[in-house]
C-alpha cells in the first residue's frame, strides 16, 4: 500500500539521489524526483520502479540555478493537493570556475543554497504536522564564512571552488537551524545530513591529478550507499521525527561548533534570503 503523503527528492538521478529514492520507494512513499535533466533520470526512475515493486515514483524537472524554475516546481507540487510530508535537499554541486545564474547569483550558492532555500519555502504551506525535511550539508561547513558578497559571489575576492561549497553548506545549516525555530510550533522537523567525503562526481576536481587521486584517494572515501545512509535514517527512522535542528553524520547526532550556535549572522543571513526571493512567495 503507498503512503498517503508525498516525498520529494532533488538530484534524485544522482549518486547519492538515487539510493535514496530508492529506499522511499521501498518503504511506499510516493516519491516526485526533482532533476535538472529528465531524459537522464527517466530510465533510473523506472529502474527503481520495477525493483522496489513501488509504481508510485515520477520525474519532475526542476533547475536549482533558476528561481522562476524552482517556482514552477513548487506549483506544479501545489497543484497535486496532496500533503508533502518529506522533502530530500539532496542536489549539490561544486563548480569548477565563476559563472553567475538569471537571477544574479553565484551558481553554487543557487544550487547549493537559494534554491533549496526557496523550494522549501514554498512548498511549507503544502507540509502538514509530523512533515520532516532532511538539508544533505558536508563537513566543509565547519570551514565555511558568510561574506558581504556571498550572494553574487560565493565569498569575498577570487573565486575558489572549495571555499565557496563551504560556504554555501554552511548557510544550509544555518538555514536548518533557523528553519527548525520557526516550524517548531508545526511539529515539523528539520535536520541536516552530512554524508562525508562520498565517491561521486562531485569530488572530480578537473585537473591534472584527478587520475591520481582516483588511484589514491577513491577507494578510501564513502560509496552512494554509505553516504546516503544518514539521510535516509533522518527520512525514515523515530528520531529523525523528534530532534529538530540538529546535524546528523553515520546516523548520529554530531556536535555544531560553539561558534556556529545562536551566531547572529544565521538570522541576518534568513533575512537576506527572504529579500533575494521575495518575489516567488504569493
Amino acid at each position: 500500500m503507498i503512503r498517503t503523503g508525498l516525498a520529494i527528492v532533488t538530484g534524485a538521478d544522482g549518486g547519492m539521489g538515487q539510493v535514496i529514492t530508492a529506499a522511499l520507494a521501498t518503504a511506499r512513499y510516493r516519491v516526485v524526483m526533482a532533476c535538472l535533466s529528465p531524459g537522464k533520470a527517466v530510465p533510473v526512475c523506472e529502474r527503481i520502479k520495477r525493483e522496489s515493486g513501488n509504481p508510485a515514483v515520477e520525474v519532475y524537472p526542476l533547475d536549482l540555478r533558476s528561481l522562476a524554475s524552482v517556482a514552477r516546481f513548487a506549483e506544479a507540487i501545489r497543484q497535486l493537493a496532496v500533503p508533502v510530508t518529506l522533502l530530500m535537499n539532496n542536489a549539490g554541486t561544486m563548480g569548477t570556475g565563476f559563472s553567475r545564474t538569471e537571477d544574479g547569483l553565484e551558481n553554487t550558492v543557487s544550487v547549493n543554497y537559494v534554491g533549496p532555500y526557496l523550494l522549501t519555502r514554498l512548498l511549507l504551506p503544502s507540509m502538514p504536522e509530523g512533515s520532516r525535511i532532511v538539508n544533505t550539508v558536508s563537513c566543509t561547513y565547519a570551514i565555511g564564512k558568510i561574506e558581504s558578497r556571498f550572494f553574487e559571489e560565493g565569498r569575498n575576492g577570487a573565486f575558489f571552488r572549495i571555499p565557496v561549497y563551504s560556504n554555501t553548506k554552511l548557510a544550509l545549516l544555518w538555514f536548518t537551524m533557523e528553519l527548525a525555530e520557526r516550524v517548531h510550533a508545526r511539529k515539523i522537523s528539520v535536520n541536516a545530513a552530512d554524508p562525508g567525503i562520498v565517491n561521486t562526481d562531485i569530488i572530480t576536481m578537473h585537473q591534472w591529478f584527478d587520475p591520481l587521486t582516483d588511484v589514491f584517494f577513491r577507494p578510501f572515501i564513502r560509496t552512494p550507499q554509505q553516504g546516503a545512509a544518514t539521510a535516509i535514517y533522518l527520512a525514515l527512522e523515530k528520531e529523525g521525527g523528534v530532534v529538530s535542528g540538529g546535524c546528523f553524520a553515520s546516523c548520529r547526532q554530531k556536535k555544531i561548533p560553539r561558534r556556529l550556535l545562536d551566531n547572529p549572522q544565521q538570522k541576518a543571513l534568513w533575512m537576506a534570503t527572504e529579500a533575494r526571493v521575495k518575489q516567488f512567495f504569493p
